[in-house]
Formats: C-alpha cells, structure tokens, sequence
C-alpha cells in the first residue's frame, strides 16, 4: 500500500501532501465515514519516540480541538495510530478542517504588494482568533505567515493553535526551537531570552507579521537564528514607513507599539490591537502613539552577531590621515578616537538597557450608568483592557448597565490596566407563587409576601364564589420583583331565576338573562292559566352550574265552557174538583 491510500484511526484516508514542516507533515484526507475532506496533521517520526513531547502533542491538540471560531481552522478529531508491529511508539495524529485557500507566506513570496488597509484586515483576522483563544487559556506562540490562510473569498484562518505551545515547553538549544517552532523573525523578545509567555506576546508576533505584510519583509533579518533572536531583544526597528514611505503615520502607529520590547508598553491584548485597528480603518484616532520617523538618518555602526551571540563591533574606516603626521602621535590619537566612538556605543546601549522611561499614566473613564457595550468601548478608546465581568440584580439600575467599576472612576492607571466591571441583571427575580384553589384573601397575602402586587378579576366559574382559578403569569414563573400579577376568580355557581306565574315568554327570557338555557314542557295537567309558567326545575332561587338547562312548565289548561240547564215545564194546576 502506497503513502497515499493509507488510512489511519480507521476511517482517514491520507492523500496529497499539503506542506512538510520542521516538526511535522500535513496531508489531505478523506474522512471516510462522513465523506468530507480533511487535513491530517502527523508528527515528525524521529520525534514520535520522544514521550514528553508526544504527551504535550496530544495535550495540546485537545486543547486546539475546543476552540471553534470562525478564523481558526477547527480541529474535528484526535488520535494515535499503533505502528503495524506493535514495538514502535504510536504516531499521533490530527484531524482538522481542509481550507482550500493560500498561506500568507505564499502569497508574501509572490512579491504582489498588499494595500495598507488590506494589511490590517487581514491582520484584524488573525488578533480576533487571538482574542478568541487567549480567552480560552491558549497562547499561540507561533504567529507567522505560513500559520495563516486566505480563502478564496478573502476569510483569514489561523492553524496551529496550541502546537507551539508544546514545543516551547521542550527545552533545548535555540537552534533546536528555531527549527521546530519555525523562523525565529517572529518570536517576542521574551521567547528570544526563554522567559515565560503571555498573551502579549503573540501581540508582539502578530506585529511581526503585520510588518511584512505591509513592506514586504519583516523587521529584522539576519544570517542565523541567533543573530535574528538577538535583534528582536536588543535592536530596535525601524518603522514601516521608513521602507514605504506612503504608509500613514497612524499605521506606523500601530504597527510600533505592538513591536514594543517591553511587554508593559506594547497592546496589552489583541483585543487592544484590534480595537485601534478598526478605529483606523473607520476613520477614528488610534490610540498608539504617534512615531517620529527619522529623516536623513546616517548609517549604523557596522555590527556582527557570532554564534555565540555576543555582540561585535566591526572596525569602522579610520579617517584619512596625512603622511606627514603619522607617526606615534597621529597613531595614538587614531586609538583615542576609536576609543570614544567605542565609549559613545557602549554608553548608548547601556542607556537603552537601564533607562526605562515610565508610560504615561491613562485616567479611568466613568463607566457607571453606561450598557456593557458601551463601557467596553469607552474602555478600548481609553487605551486601557475589559477585566473580570459580574452580574447582579438591582432594584435601581436597569438590566444590563454598569453597577460598579474597579478602578474607579478618574482614578490614575497605566496603559493596558484591566477594568473589572459588575453588570446590572435587573431587579431580583420572583418566582410567582401557587395560589390557585386558595381564597382571594390567602392569595394576597401569599402574594404580597414575594415582593408582588397583585389584580383580582372575577370569571364565569361555577367553582366556589372567591376562589382563585388561574394567574397571569402562571405559578413558578419567575418576574421581576414589583410586578403585578393578575388573579383570576370564581364568582361562584349561579342562582336560578323563579319564574312560576310568568307567561312563557317572560319566564324565557329571564332565564336566558341569568345565564341559563331555557327548556319549555307543555303540559295540561294543571288548572294554571293557560300560557304560564306553573312549574319549574331546579326550583327558583337554588344554584345551579352556568349555561345548565332550567325546564319550565307552561300550563295549556283550557276550563270547560259552561253548560246551560234545560227549564223546568210548566204543568197545569191541578183543577178543583168541585
């Protein structure tokens, strides 16, 4: 099986090679079980033997694999493939998201220059994947432009999160760190010296990369790894501007301050960096300070870097002398010249390495009152860093504005200092109590007790008179302390209306008015004037569910009409007999 099919964890298809490194190769694969494409990441085999670094290796790409943003190339799994013999050690792997697109160094290496604003954008990209995984705990530590890709639609990609930061933990010769780790043009001055690391100083080498992008080099080159390292401690950069002179002063700006050797004078945070970036490209102030480019500057004292890294002046060309006057006398006056010019260079480097100018101190802005976006922003245009955010409620601040702030405010504070914030949630949240079955009386005062008002409303219920039914919002729901809760009751079982001696249409019409329906029997059997009402169910004035049916009887009794009697005839008296 050739090096292209082999396929690793089970399920990764290797393929082309994409680009070998010092400490590792990266191919393209297939995932066959999702049919995605891929990258596949592989340690150098002469360091897969190495157990510390393996262990970091697998540590840190864990690490990597948390972080998901749209600028980092997301890591999607991890793992070890067992040598087919079973002694050799296991040879860990990565598998991360395939871009299709080109690294930066390709794209320097074309020699196409890259616009100012284009630069920075590109440059905001990388600080904003920065921001995102400083916030996570891990530190980069290998910013340059081969660990930063464009798509072809112009998005920024930073790979190899959390790699660098297992080969720094290896110790060893710088030699051996320049070529794991990469070019040493990028490494902060105190990566250089072997001290430990922050955040800032991926600044420094985001600064580093920004240098090229806008000149087309970076700010220091050498003949060796050493000699490199000892300019990032020692030599100060030139600005910018000083290789094109159309870059703006801001840019310079920017760009200087994030290449400051001390790490207290430099961005205290991509986040900071990024901030002034995009208030440059907005058309706002930045706040780095403004750099005064030299003019006509003359050329530095030639000087060498050994190995070793001590640092050697070479010998300067002696002003000519004139034959006559040489001789002892012109010999020890050309000693005594060289000797102040060495005295002159000795004292300036001793200068830059004792005398530190203090940074001007920032006043705090007034945050209280302000939303949490707004002192975020007012907190970058101060020039100063977000700190630790806390929420709390409040009966008297609004939802999400600034309670407190620490330091306060017009407090004096340096460049970069951390601004904790505690954050309004609001008033205290009320869960709404259980008050259904209970009485309107009980209810209140449950109620009220929570810190609540609360409204009755009365409903067709047939449930007792008075007894609560529903709550508007509903019980367990939580609210803001002081908020009015509505409370729907019963106003009891309805009374049926008497309608007995009513003519029909009456007793019809009253029931339907109490909230009944009427049903109407006819029924002879009475001697109740015909037409009304003789009867009824359930009987007047008694409860009864409402809308339930009250039959009425309505008499159709008719009397029979009276019957005249015959009269009696008339007989003829009865004759006296004579």
């Amino acid at each position: 099986m050739t090096e292209d099919h082999i396929v690793i964890g089970g399920r990764y298809e290797l393929g082309e090679l994409l680009g070998r490194g010092g400490m590792a190769e990266v191919r393209k694969g297939i995932d066959l079980r999702l049919g995605r494409a891929v990258a596949i990441k592989r340690l150098r085999g002469d360091l897969i033997g190495d157990a510390t670094f393996a262990a970091r290796f697998r540590r840190e790409a864990q690490s990597a694999a948390a972080l998901n943003h749209p600028a980092i190339v997301a890591v999607y799994d991890t793992g070890e493939e067992l040598a087919p013999d079973g002694r050799t050690p296991p040879e860990p792997y990565i598998v991360m998201e395939y871009v299709a697109g080109r690294t930066l160094r390709d794209v320097l290496r074309e020699g196409r220059k890259i616009l100012p604003e284009r630069a920075l954008e590109i440059t905001s990209g990388v600080l904003s994947a920065l921001e995102y995984s400083h916030r996570a705990g891990i530190i980069h530590r290998d910013i340059k432009p081969a660990n930063v890709m464009l798509t072809p639609s112009g998005e920024v990609k930073v790979m190899d999160f959390g790699i660098a930061r297992a080969v720094s933990d290896v110790s060893g010769a710088m030699t051996q760190t320049a070529a794991v780790v990469g070019t040493a043009q990028y490494l902060s001055p105190e990566q250089a010296r072997g001290e430990t690391v922050d955040s800032r100083s991926d600044v420094y080498s985001a600064g580093c990369l920004l240098y090229e992008l806008l000149t087309g080099r970076p700010p220091f080159v050498g003949d060796s790894p050493v000699s490199v390292a000892y300019q990032h401690v020692r030599e100060p950069a030139v600005p910018p501007s000083m290789h094109d002179a159309d870059l703006p002063p801001e840019v310079d700006a920017i760009t200087m301050k994030a290449l400051a050797k001390r790490v207290d004078e430099r961005y205290q945070s991509a986040a900071e960096m990024r901030a002034d970036i995009e208030r440059y490209l907005a058309g706002r102030p930045v706040y780095a300070p403004q750099i005064e480019v030299p003019v006509n500057e003359p050329m530095p004292m030639p000087v060498a870097v050994t190995d070793t890294g001590v640092r050697v002046a070479t010998t300067a060309p002696a002003p000519a002398v004139p034959p006559a006057r040489r001789g002892r006398n012109g010999i020890g006056l050309w000693i005594l010249g060289l000797l102040i010019v060495a005295s002159l260079v000795a004292g300036y480097f001793l200068l830059q390495l004792f005398t530190e100018e203090e940074p001007k101190q920032i006043r705090v802005p007034s945050l209280v009152g302000l939303t949490e976006n707004e002192a975020r922003t007012e907190i970058g245009n101060a020039g100063l860093a977000v700190g630790s955010i806390e929420r709390e409620p409040s009966d008297t601040v609004p939802l999400n504005e600034v309670l407190r702030q620490d330091p306060d405010r017009d407090t004096l504070a340096d460049p970069g200092t951390a601004i904790n914030l505690v954050i309004s949630m609001g008033k205290p949240q009320v869960p709404v109590p259980m008050v259904i079955g209970m009485n309107r009386r009980d209810a209140r005062t449950l109620i009220e007790s929570k810190g609540l008002k609360v409204r009755f409303e009365a409903v067709d219920r047939d449930e007792p008179a008075g007894q609560i039914i529903t709550t508007d919002p509903a019980a367990g729901v939580s609210v803001e302390a002081g908020t009015t809760i509505v409370a729907q009751y019963s106003d009891g079982p309805e009374t049926v209306p008497s309608v007995i001696g009513m003519t029909a249409k009456d007793a019809e019409e009253a029931i339907r008015a109490a909230g009944f329906t009427p049903d109407i029997f006819e029924s002879s059997d009475t001697t109740a004037l015909k037409g009304t009402v003789f009867d009824q169910s359930p009987a007047g004035n008694s409860p009864a569910p409402h809308q339930s049916t009250v039959t009425i009887f309505v008499s159709t009794y008719e009397p029979p009409e009276p019957t005249t009697s015959p009269s009696p005839s008339t007989s003829p008296s009865p004759s006296a007999t004579p």
